[in-house]
């Protein structure tokens, strides 16, 4: 399969189109309006140093389906002894650039430079990009960031600078959606971390499905929080 190279117009190839390692396109830009699209076929950007914008729909694809999260013993009495504070939406630039440092060799991520960080910033703003933060006192432990279109959020990265900080997150997360009702978790690229945690591939003629019934319901932008309103608390 060729890969296609963007233009200025707000258009991309069909995801099924992409090469066997899921690359589909080259180029274009990182404002909103191309990013909501590609969020909205199942592409999303990842590129490295020196190269120039990539774009992705890898077949199959790695999902979390949030009534599949797996909590090891550790890690729930991790949860349940309260070790972080989480909140949402607090701090997103701290936590992209967080994403955007050193990696552990088991954690996958894209090297987040300047201007994808600003870029995600922008939709933070815009109230599409949302951050989780788990705190130790008032330093960040970890975290995680992504998107939300629909009933589907587009995990894009997550740190831990103390144990269990980005997996503690993910069960925040997991938590908030399962109220709100919401589909799945794209995981994008398979990591033996997130299928520890319940992540698994499936298709992508099956993601894509789901996918575009996901992006039925209304979006839920602006910020978040950890809070349940009294409207949701009267329906539990």
């Amino acid at each position: 399969m060729p890969v296609f190279q963007l233009a200025d117009a707000l258009i991309f190839p069909p995801p099924e189109l992409a090469r066997e390692d899921g690359l589909l396109a080259v180029g274009g830009d990182l404002s909103p309006e191309r990013l909501l699209l590609a969020y909205r076929h199942g592409i999303f950007p990842w590129y490295s140093p020196g190269e120039p914008l990539l774009w992705w729909a890898p077949d199959p694809r790695l999902v979390l389906f949030p009534a599949e999260l797996l909590l090891s013993r550790r890690l729930a009495r991790t949860v349940r002894q309260h070790r972080f504070r989480v909140t949402f939406d607090q701090d997103f630039p701290a936590v992209i650039e967080a994403c955007a440092g050193p990696r552990r060799p088991e954690v996958q991520g894209t090297w987040i430079d300047p201007e994808m960080r600003n870029a995600y910033i922008r939709l933070h703003q815009l109230g599409y990009a949302h951050s989780v933060e788990c705190w130790r006192q008032d330093a960040l432990a970890g975290g995680l960031y992504g998107v939300s279109l629909g009933g589907v959020f587009f995990g894009e990265s997550m740190f831990s600078r103390e144990r269990d900080g980005s997996k503690v997150a993910l069960v925040h997360l997991v938590e908030l959606l399962t109220r709100w009702k919401f589909d799945l978790i794209d995981c994008q690229l398979p990591t033996a971390h997130l299928k520890s945690l319940g992540a698994r591939e499936i298709a992508g003629a099956d993601f894509y499905h789901l996918l575009q019934g996901s992006l039925s319901k209304d979006d839920r932008r602006g910020t978040w929080t950890k809070e349940k309103s009294k409207d949701e608390s009267n329906k539990l």
